[in-house]
């Protein structure tokens, strides 16, 4: 017949189960403070790079680029406000409010041609356009940086992808996966035709017409009839140059 262990083992057992308990504890502690100074040793080698590296951050997009990244690593945002050692050493929180000011205002005025919808490259080409008397040059990454700060303000801004293209939206219009896939195949030559969606994407001709309505309500499209073959072009500005416009015939 097997024993039981009596009351004494039973205590033994418990005591090495809080030893063990503490030990862990012990180690875990070690770690976090370890960890902790590390943390606080990266950071302050961070605020030595930026002080020595300050004006290729500024001037230098690739440059200024890799040091979010380095900054994101150990969990510091020079962006979160305009105030404090990061804006003051570098100022970069004032050039991407600077940035958000002059995208708010690009989208304002293209609103009326693209529907509050644009192509991230074409929005980066007029912004240099805008800025080309400033010595900071101004890349993708910041354009993308600037609007993560709008859409934080509530503003309705939003980065979207429609298939190898990013668009940014400014207007608080809901796509759905009907619309993003129209929007995708328009990249090809700026627009589509019903015929077209009906056979690439194999819907109905109700399915088709019911997407291309909404856009073309929500102003992402305009209509062109002027083709000899008769079928209508549902032309997209925000995935194509306005320019080619009227150049297919």
């Amino acid at each position: 017949m097997r024993r039981r262990p009596g009351i004494g083992g039973l205590q033994t057992a418990a005591a090495a189960r809080d030893q063990y308990r503490v030990l862990g504890e012990n180690v875990a502690k070690l770690r976090t403070d370890l960890m902790k100074e590390q943390l606080a040793t990266f950071r302050s080698q961070l605020e030595e790079f930026a002080r020595k590296h300050k004006n290729d951050i500024r001037k230098n997009p690739s440059f200024r680029s890799q040091f979010h990244e380095m900054c994101a690593k150990v969990g510091v945002d020079p962006l979160a406000s305009n105030k404090g050692f990061w804006a003051e050493l570098l100022g970069i929180g004032d050039f991407y409010y600077e940035l958000g000011v002059q995208i708010v205002d690009i989208c304002l005025a293209t609103r009326p041609l693209n529907g509050g919808l644009i192509d991230l490259q074409e929005l980066c080409k007029l912004l240099r356009q805008k800025r080309k008397h400033d010595r900071e040059a101004v890349s993708e990454d910041d354009c993308l940086r600037a609007i993560s700060k709008l859409k934080t303000l509530g503003s309705g801004f939003e980065v979207i992808s429609a298939g190898k293209k990013k668009l940014v939206r400014s207007v608080p219009t809901e796509l759905n996966k009907d619309h993003n896939a129209i929007l995708e195949l328009a990249q090809v030559q700026g627009y589509v035709t019903v015929d077209e969606v009906e056979r690439r994407l194999s819907w109905t001709h109700g399915r088709a017409i019911d997407a291309l309505d909404t856009l073309l309500d929500e102003g992402l499209a305009m209509i062109d009839d002027g083709h000899k073959d008769g079928k209508r072009r549902y032309w997209f500005p925000c995935v194509s140059s306005i320019s080619s416009f009227g150049a297919e015939g």
